[in-house]
């Protein structure tokens, strides 16, 4: 064993030590670094902000006599405050409904792109398409999937004749996919689990290398 003389690794270890004691049961040791987690990130974060965001995008420029028209958008961010004056806190909803339209105006485009055209490309077979049997398989699994799919999410028409089988089809394809992302999940969970174990006997024990 080769104990670690850095301090920050110490408290890195107790730190893990502490979130994996709720494994056990809630405790105060838990509790404590959850409390200090959040305080952490909340001070990164607004530190982060201050210097790589309003310093620099802000403060300066406006500060040279340069895009004076900042100070508007700055007025407008300020009123987020106002949530804590329950005589004036009614304004907090033009800086919120600004975000959330401009918001929702930057996604529409990529997820149009990343979700539909994407998809209707992916599924397009052409001649092309066989050059690779291989990936001409593919391509035809993928068409299958997205008929079968959305013929199981139709519900304009009762399911019978041709439409029953199709939309069991649709049923696996569906449980395929939900299989794929719970898998995908447990893995990078177990993942960050064996990265932890890794610090823990590596880097803090020295039993590992």
């Amino acid at each position: 064993m080769n104990l670690a003389t850095d301090p920050w690794v110490w408290v890195a270890a107790i730190m893990t030590l502490a979130v994996f004691s709720f494994l056990y049961k809630e405790n105060p040791f838990y509790r404590a670094a959850e409390h200090l987690f959040v305080g952490v990130s909340n001070g990164y974060f607004i530190t982060f902000t201050w210097h790589r965001v309003l310093v620099p995008s802000l403060i300066d420029p406006v500060g040279h006599g340069q895009k004076l028209w900042l100070i508007l958008a700055a007025i407008v961010g300020a009123l987020y405050f106002t949530r804590f004056i329950p005589k004036i806190s009614w304004l907090v909803r033009i800086p919120i409904a600004i975000f959330l339209g401009y918001g929702s105006g930057m996604s529409l485009l990529r997820s149009v792109e990343a979700g539909i055209i994407a998809q209707v490309k992916a599924t397009i077979v052409t001649r092309a398409t066989f050059a690779n049997w291989q990936a001409g398989l593919w391509a035809l699994i993928i068409l299958v999937g997205v008929v079968c799919t959305i013929t199981y999410f139709f519900f304009s028409a009762e399911r019978k004749g041709v439409l029953k089988p199709i939309s069991y089809v649709g049923i696996i394809f569906v449980m395929v996919g939900f299989g794929a992302s719970f898998g995908y999940t447990v893995m990078a969970r177990i993942s960050l689990f064996i990265g932890r174990l890794q610090f823990l006997l590596g880097d803090w024990l020295g039993l590992i290398r």
